[in-house]
């Protein structure tokens, strides 16, 4: 099934976690916090100005998100769990680019 949110909705697809600290301790489950970052799944077309004019979207399907921990509605989609929140429950974008190349 094909989903699309409307206006500035944004359906999310939760990146899951380590289960190893840095140090190699495994982290069971019932520890485990729900992650923070996800990666957009698709994107409504964006809100209106009361003038009715069109306030694009600033992320897009495939960007990898932080949003806040109680941010989003979660649903299940064809079997998968996943999140539908505002563009303005997202903190920003991550940009794995520039990551590798600062390192």
């Amino acid at each position: 099934m094909a989903f699309k949110p409307l206006h500035d909705r944004v359906l999310v697809r939760r990146v899951e976690s380590d289960e190893k600290t840095k140090g190699g301790l495994i982290i069971p489950d019932s520890a485990k916090e729900k992650p923070q970052e996800g990666v957009v799944v698709s994107v409504g077309e964006g809100a209106r100005k009361e003038s009715g004019e069109l306030i694009p979207m600033s992320v897009s399907a495939n960007d990898r998100i932080l949003f806040g921990k109680w941010s989003g509605t979660e649903v299940t989609i064809d079997g998968e769990e996943l999140l539908i929140m505002k563009e303005s429950d997202i903190l920003g974008i991550i940009d794995d680019a520039k990551a590798a190349q600062a390192a």
